[in-house]
């Protein structure tokens, strides 16, 4: 099992910790309630290492994205970042990930801990077709580089402390290669993966130790907390966001999964993996959905619960489920057939054995 270079923090800080994706990572310090409470309303920090990171470079790099990718890389420009995912050949996904361009000829990806030497072995497959030289062009730097996530409404005001640039006019999506708390080149991203603002910082994995001691300096005035993947779940849930291996796998397409905002048939995407495959199921329509929906009946849903309809019929299983400690609702995703992916559709979740009455909602669960 791996560790982060922050691992040794979280257990001095009396963190819950626990194998995920191969890595040793905090699931909670206090409650869940409690973490997701403090980045809804103030400012958290996530340890998110385990993430991975590869470069895409050289003169055919946005040819190569664009045929390993779903969505349309051309509109990107330096600084700009993007939601995009793997289709892998068979009608389902790879991995999601965001894309940074740095240039026309500079990439990288951020991907899914769980899925590193999955997605590196895809991509080192596809590379020859591009004359791609992997180690050159093609560079998995997950090991060498480590990440933190701070986010929640006060996040950016707390890292606005740290950097000498404009951090605070900084659009969603975006980033930039800035000095972060006197540390050189650092990725300043505003992403995440709450639905609360803020930011991701990317570094080596030597100036870890002075990321971590200066952010939680600059936010202590604000009541800053790290937080555990427990409340990551939770907040990422009640926004309606896919967690790979849970609500999209190597089984599901981007079209059922919802993901067709990502999924572009434009003349300058041209061709990619999968084209024909989603063409085909965009023109025919899709035989099942992933939804999102509340329980009516007291209840939680769980990831594999059978879902029914109301004659007990199974038609699709739950993907994720919680109780929202924001909405305050028992809340869900999960693939149904069609035509039950209708909002207000009446649907049942099977939990051992009881048929509990639900209902299909549109997504985000959680409206700031």
């Amino acid at each position: 099992m791996k560790n982060t270079v922050f691992t040794e923090k979280h257990i001095a800080l009396g963190a819950k910790m626990a194998p995920f994706a191969g890595f040793n990572m905090p699931i909670q310090y206090t409650s869940i309630n409690e973490e997701h409470a403090t980045v809804r309303e103030g400012v958290g920090v996530f340890d998110v290492s385990h993430m991975g990171e590869i470069w895409v470079m050289g003169s055919n790099a946005l040819a190569f994205i664009q045929y390993v990718s779903s969505n349309d890389a051309s509109v990107l420009f330096p600084g700009k970042a993007q939601y995009t995912c793997f289709p892998n050949g068979k009608g389902g996904i790879v991995d999601d990930f965001i894309v940074y361009c740095f240039s026309t000829e500079k990439y990288l990806l951020a991907v899914n801990a769980a899925n590193i030497d999955k997605d590196w072995a895809h991509l080192c497959s596809v590379a020859p077709k591009f004359g791609m030289v992997i180690g050159k062009d093609l560079i998995n730097a997950s090991d060498d580089i480590c990440q933190l996530a701070i986010q929640g409404p006060k996040a950016m005001e707390v890292m606005q402390k740290l950097c000498k640039e404009d951090v605070m006019s900084m659009e969603y999506y975006t980033f930039k290669q800035i000095e972060v708390a006197g540390i050189p080149d650092a990725i300043f991203s505003t992403t995440g993966y709450t639905g609360s603002g803020g930011c991701e910082v990317y570094v080596p994995n030597g100036y870890g130790d002075k990321l971590w001691n200066a952010v939680f300096e600059a936010g202590a005035p604000f009541g800053i907390k790290p937080i555990g993947l427990g409340a990551r779940d939770t907040l990422r849930l009640e926004m309606g966001f896919c967690l790979y291996g849970n609500d999209i796998d190597d089984t599901t397409s981007p079209l059922e999964a919802g993901l067709g905002w990502i999924t572009k048939f434009t003349d300058a995407k041209g061709d990619f993996i999968d084209k024909q495959f989603l063409l085909n199921e965009k023109a025919e329509g899709v035989k099942r959905k992933l939804v999102g929906f509340e329980l009516v009946d007291k209840g939680i849903a769980r990831h594999e619960m059978p879902i029914c309809d109301a004659q007990g019929n199974e038609i699709g299983h739950v993907t994720s489920g919680t109780m929202g400690p924001s909405v305050k609702k028992a809340i869900g995703m999960g693939y149904v057939t069609v035509p039950f992916n209708k909002v207000d559709s009446e649907i049942f979740i099977n939990v051992r054995g009881k048929l509990l009455k639900a209902k299909v909602v549109k997504t985000p669960f959680y409206k700031k």
